[in-house]
């Protein structure tokens, strides 16, 4: 009866598998005798694909040899958690013949494989994690929803807003400039970040708003800002909720809350701001719903930060506070309501003066620029641009920790220029100033500076040729020089922006080289639409300056990205453990 339908499969006699415990047939399924009954299983452990029917069958129970997860041989059920369960094939007995299914008793779906990714970060599992995502994007489920999985359990625990959501937020943002491989890379760092960090922290329970009352947003600004003044996030807490409950905008809250980040200098060295910035993003991605838990993550940030303002190198030899100061009474009166691009000369001279070492000029520039009509964003976009120009003009005599140094500065402009780009309120914009600061302060690393790389690309080598430079430690300059003569040479920008999401997805990265790139693509696409010099050049320095970072910081272990190819090769059937 079941030989002519093309759903089973013979396995062969009784007798055979009473006497041979266990054989695998065709389709790769694992058939056992235990306890006077047959049994038939995917073969593939379903944690890393070892074979099953050279694991161990007692007491109901089916261990594989590699790393001892365990089986239910009846429900394919595991008790460990960081296996997944292994399929189950439904089996006939015919006249003394055993015949198999060919298709397990229930098949994967999307639902599963999207708890199968909230108990991955419950649980901080890896390779939960990743083949989670994996199967959800072989399933279609959208890319948007994979990361709202993440964003709310990470705002979910206590502790606030961190760098595995910051991390998962950035790499959301570049998805669309990397192919479908990068794409799974991105998806399952930034989720792998955000449990990490998540780890071991409790549900975080929210205060609420206060009572229905008549008060105005205004007023709970005000209220919110002399909270953070005096370090009570509990009382910005039940105002932010306040304001949210009272049907306060997103570009309200957004003004809110960058006013009181702002109204100290270079918070947290500029951590602060950018992680404002990435949760505001955040809400982007994954819609309103999410407003109340990730907005509240970022109060916890303001309880303690450090204030630039009281460390020594921001007050001497040069003071920069005081007219920091001075320069912050003209935005209380607003700014202009005609706005204006800059010229192409304010531009190179603005850029020059960034990167000058006369930072009582600047700030006054930079006031008058914006008492011109400047747009704001537009000043970013060229402190964002400086803050770039240092790194690709940072020394490899320096320090290796200084590297971090200039990556504070521009991943804190990126995010300026993000935000003002986005917000009229004008107070905000005092952190266009503490990032020209911060770029003066960096002068240093810049002594002596790293000459700008010629070109030493062959024009028609594919971009994915930087990959096995950054093979080998401190290319730093080798691969700047590469990507110089790409670019120069007529490459495809945006091959060379998958592959350098390639270099940073394949490395054991730590968190500001996701930073960096993801700020790094976000400026480079900030100047497109201009085909002049400048232009030119500011694309190909943001390019650079990714080169030149990640180069620094590769290659390492790369154990993260291998857990992600083997849930792919899982997914895909192939026989990890034949190698």
């Amino acid at each position: 009866m079941y030989a002519a339908a093309n759903e089973w499969i013979l396995a062969g006699t009784l007798k055979a598998l009473n006497e041979q415990k266990a054989m695998v047939v065709k389709g790769g399924i694992a058939v056992f005798c235990h306890e006077d009954r047959v049994y038939a299983v995917d073969n593939r452990c379903p944690h890393l694909g070892f074979p099953l029917h050279l694991g161990s069958l007692c007491d109901g129970l089916l261990t594989c040899h590699w790393h001892h997860a365990r089986f239910d041989i009846c429900s394919g059920g595991t008790l460990d958690p960081w296996a997944d369960d292994v399929p189950v094939h439904d089996v006939r007995i015919e006249d003394g013949s055993v015949w198999v299914s060919r298709r397990p008793r229930t098949s994967r779906r999307t639902a599963d494989d999207a708890a199968r990714l909230r108990e991955g970060l419950e649980q901080n599992i890896g390779i939960v994690i990743a083949k989670a995502v994996v199967g959800l994007m072989e399933a279609g489920y959208p890319e948007r929803d994979i990361v709202r999985i993440g964003i709310e359990f990470g705002t979910g625990v206590a502790g606030g807003w961190n760098s595995g959501l910051t991390i998962l937020t950035a790499m959301a943002r570049i998805l669309p400039k990397l192919d479908r491989n990068g794409k799974i890379l991105a998806l399952y760092q930034g989720l792998l970040h955000v449990a990490r960090n998540s780890a071991g922290r409790p549900e975080r329970r929210l205060l609420g708003p206060l009572p229905q009352g008549d008060v105005s947003l205004e007023r709970l600004a005000s209220w919110y800002r002399n909270c953070i003044e005096v370090r009570d996030t509990q009382g910005a807490e039940r105002i932010l909720l306040t304001a949210i409950g009272l049907g306060a905008t997103d570009d309200q809250l957004r003004s809110m809350m960058m006013t009181a980040a702002t109204d100290h200098v270079y918070l947290d060295g500029g951590h602060t701001v950018d992680f404002h910035n990435k949760a505001f993003e955040a809400l982007e991605l994954v819609g309103p719903e999410l407003r109340v838990r990730v907005l509240a993550s970022l109060v916890p940030l303001l309880s303690n930060p450090s204030r630039s303002e009281e460390q020594h190198h921001w007050q001497a030899p040069v003071d920069l506070v005081g007219p920091l100061r001075q320069a912050f009474v003209s935005l209380e009166g607003g700014l202009p309501e005609n706005r204006r691009p800059l010229v192409p000369e304010e531009e190179e001279r603005l850029l020059g003066l960034l990167l000058a070492d006369r930072p009582l000029e600047t700030i006054p520039a930079l006031s008058a620029l914006l008492a011109d009509g400047c747009h704001p964003a537009e000043l970013a976009r060229m402190t964002a641009l400086a803050a770039a120009e240092r790194i690709v003009r940072f020394h490899t005599q320096n320090d290796f920790g200084d590297w971090i140094a200039v990556l504070h500065t521009f991943t804190h402009a990126h995010a300026v220029h993000e935000t003002v780009t986005r917000c009229d309120d004008p107070l905000p914009v005092r952190a266009l100033f503490h990032s020209a600061a911060a770029i003066y302060l960096d002068r240093f690393l810049n002594v002596p500076a790293a000459p700008r790389p010629n070109a030493a690309g062959s024009p028609g080598e594919p971009a994915d040729k930087l990959l096995e430079l950054l093979d080998k430690r401190q290319q730093v300059n080798e691969a700047a020089a590469w990507a110089a003569g790409y670019l120069r040479g007529g490459g495809d920008p945006d091959a060379l922006i998958n592959t350098l999401g390639h270099a940073l997805l394949r490395e054991d990265a730590e968190f500001h080289s996701f930073q960096l790139l993801e700020a790094a693509i976000g400026e480079y696409e900030s100047w497109n639409g201009r085909s002049d010099a400048f232009a030119e050049r500011a694309r190909e320095t943001l390019l650079l300056a990714a080169v030149r970072y990640l180069a620094a910081h590769a290659p390492t272990a790369r154990e993260t990205p291998h857990t992600a190819r083997i849930a792919q090769r899982l997914n895909r059937g192939e026989r990890l453990f034949e190698e």
